[in-house]
């Protein structure tokens, strides 16, 4: 698959755009017209051609662009990129997992040899030939974990796990809906998710917990998770919302289509063989309305889900100023017929 990747932004001038063929391989993650949370994991498999789930590590027409926005943010603030000193081996983990499925998903752009601990790592896209002994970190321009993850799409969260819980002990989060890994990091499974409302009383936390716990080295799994993102701005994080917040107050019903995008992460869980953790990647995904409803299912469904959400999830990912501006405009593109089961494009 020989990808030509754009050049854009995800900040300033806001250049980010979808090509016909990547929007209609967004994970679009509605499966039916209304919405509520449910732990809904599935297994993490390849899927068809021309989806987001060609590979089980995707790589798509933004990632030079997603690079070059992650270097901006970790220049900005190095803290986005931390790992507990315990965390080594599972960094390596990391690393070896991230190589070996962009290699064999994307031959044409990466390549991984191996003798023995002697590796080479070849990534054309950005232009790195990297040659190092697989687990001595001194032989890498930075740890492992930071190094890769440099070089890969999405955020990425090592949970060690001890004591029947699972804990955020490492991260590299760039380009996430509205939390704080400097916050977050150290903290166990139920404190991390414990602002997200209703989950808790529904017991949806306790049965993800449980699952994750025994969760198999070579089956991981996957879900979708979602928000909505005023400009196509990738870091949306607490520390800046002095940068992305008021954006919420600029939706008017002549700019919907352009400004207000719907955010799909994409999140695969793997249980990695040496340490024992579990690596949590969020794929992070933009689409402005225009692009959405260039899908009529996806119009029609969106209009209903976002139109007959319950309070407390609008509130919860900050929905309440533009909500009903964008239903309003998407209602012209819901002509009231049937929509197929199942998230992909008729």
């Amino acid at each position: 698959m020989n990808i030509k990747f754009r050049q854009e932004t995800f900040r300033g001038d806001f250049t980010f755009a979808n090509s016909p063929d990547t929007i209609r391989r967004f994970p679009f993650p509605f499966n039916e017209d209304s919405y509520m949370y449910s732990v809904n994991m599935e297994p993490h498999v390849k899927g068809a051609p021309g989806t987001a789930f060609d590979s089980l590590i995707d790589v798509d027409e933004h990632y030079i662009s997603e690079m070059h926005d992650r270097a901006l943010v970790l220049k900005e603030d190095p803290l986005r990129c931390q790992a507990l000193p315990h965390m080594m081996t599972s960094q390596w983990d990391t690393l070896e997992l991230l190589m070996e499925q962009q290699a064999a998903g994307y031959p044409e752009h990466f390549s991984l040899a191996r003798d023995g601990d002697n590796w080479r790592w070849i990534n054309k896209p950005i232009g790195i030939d990297q040659k190092f002994v697989f687990g001595d970190a001194s032989t890498l321009p930075q740890e492992p974990f930071e190094y890769i993850t440099r070089q890969a799409q999405g955020d990425f969260c090592i949970v060690d796990q001890r004591n029947n819980n699972l804990w955020m002990d490492a991260g590299m989060v760039t380009t996430q809906a509205d939390w704080s890994l400097d916050f977050d990091i150290g903290m166990n499974f139920m404190e991390w998710h414990g602002p997200v409302p209703l989950a808790h009383q529904l017991g949806v936390f306790e049965r993800a917990l449980k699952f994750l716990l025994n969760l198999q080295q070579g089956k991981p799994v996957r879900r979708l998770n979602w928000t909505m993102t005023i400009n196509p701005r990738l870091d949306t994080s607490p520390e800046n919302y002095h940068k992305w917040g008021p954006d919420r107050a600029t939706v008017t019903p002549e700019n919907v289509g352009s400004k207000v995008h719907l955010r799909c992460e994409l999140q695969s869980l793997w249980r990695l063989p040496r340490s024992n953790a579990i690596l949590f990647v969020i794929r992070c995904y933009l689409i402005k309305m225009e692009e959405l409803v260039t899908v009529p299912k996806w119009g029609r469904r969106f209009h209903r889900v976002l139109r007959d959400l319950p309070p407390e999830l609008v509130d919860y990912k900050g929905l309440t100023r533009y909500r009903p501006t964008t239903v309003e405009w998407l209602s012209i593109y819901d002509d009231g017929k049937p929509t197929s089961s199942g998230i992909f494009p008729d």
